[in-house]
């Protein structure tokens, strides 16, 4: 038998096992999917816990089932590939591979800002934002939120904490001159806009040069605030880092045209670890794990796979709140409530795989 072990069950790692699944599994082939939660986390909602607007039920899914999977639960501390073996922090047990997709994802990058890893909350990961939510919704009246980081993901955490507390006072720390500075003018001004006309205070040019528990000192000048979020920035997972493979300045793992690594090509890199000319994305790693699915049924069943077909990603969607959102869609900006409807529409396709 040969063992294809499928780390992380998110967008990516989900796509390569329904894509194997699809066209019959060998009979000699076991299919294992390794996560540390027993149900697939929606990452790209996690800021609707965060600020509490909805439940947490409503941003992961019941995974596949199938007779032919195999699922573990558990923490990995490292992928063993001298001898092809994940291990785990709480099961003794080690688990073989013979081929081994990872699609673990990434976490907070906090570029060695003291206290930052100490005293600031998260939503990239679904027990983090979980806790973040809570955090904020014990805040007493006029509580104070900072977030440090104002792209897609902070900008969506403070618009969607906004709307479940209008008396919060929030505070994004903008590195750059503009909020989503990845996106069209357009749809910068269109967010500096909403967050002026929503009372949300920008500082842009923004320097953190430490954390504390009830505060953020930024050039030179310390904010006292009650919960502090961190959205400036990501990184790899750390049990991928730790692979001997080659990687780029991003610390992301050099795969070739068929995202294997070059120096195993029996392991395959998907997402946000794996190096590319695209930015990380929920729709990236969707797309990459359908490649890796066609890649993958023809080796299993000894035949020479096709080079895969180059990737087109269609847009980005972010939401102000749940009435008005925006978005880069065919090259075009778009902003108010169809980008809001959109990205609706393309949860409900996630929920329903």
């Amino acid at each position: 038998m040969k063992n294809l072990v499928i780390l992380g069950g998110g967008y990516g790692g989900i796509k390569v096992a329904l894509g194997v699944l699809d066209k019959d599994l060998p009979s000699d082939v076991t299919l294992t999917i390794v996560d540390r939660n027993p149900y697939q986390s929606l990452k790209t909602e996690f800021y609707t816990i965060a600020a509490g607007t909805v439940a947490d039920r409503e941003v992961r899914n019941d995974f596949p089932k199938d007779d032919r999977i195999n699922y573990v639960y558990g923490e990995i501390v490292k992928i063993d590939t001298d001898h092809q073996l994940i291990l785990f922090q709480d099961r003794s047990e080690p688990l073989a591979y013979d081929y081994l997709v990872v699609a673990l994802g990434c976490e907070d990058n906090y570029h060695g800002i003291p206290g930052a890893d100490v005293y600031t909350e998260s939503v990239q990961t679904f027990s983090r934002a979980r806790k973040t939510g809570l955090e904020v919704g014990n805040l007493k009246a006029n509580g104070k939120v900072t977030i440090v980081g104002a792209g897609l993901s902070g900008v969506e955490v403070a618009s969607e904490i906004r709307e479940s507390r209008e008396d919060l006072n929030i505070r994004i720390l903008d590195r750059g001159g503009s909020v989503l500075r990845a996106f069209n003018p357009r749809i910068q001004g269109y967010v500096a806009d909403w967050f002026n006309k929503n009372d949300v205070e920008v500082l842009h040019h923004a320097n953190v040069e430490y954390v504390e528990k009830d505060g953020v000192c930024n050039n030179g000048v310390c904010y006292v605030n009650d919960v502090t979020i961190w959205t400036a920035g990501v990184r790899p997972n750390k049990v991928v880092r730790e692979l001997p493979f080659q990687k780029d300045n991003q610390e992301k793992i050099i795969v070739n045209d068929y995202f294997q690594v070059p120096e195993q090509t029996n392991v395959y890199i998907i997402g946000d670890c794996a190096s590319s000319i695209f930015s990380p994305s929920a729709q990236l790693a969707g797309i990459q794990g359908e490649q890796v699915a066609i890649i993958l049924n023809a080796i299993l069943r000894n035949q020479e796979p096709k080079q895969p077909k180059e990737i087109r990603l269609r847009g980005t969607l972010g939401s102000l709140g749940k009435n008005d959102g925006f978005g880069n869609m065919m090259n075009q900006a778009l902003t108010g409530i169809v980008p809001r409807l959109v990205k609706s529409g393309v949860l409900w396709l996630n929920k329903r795989h």
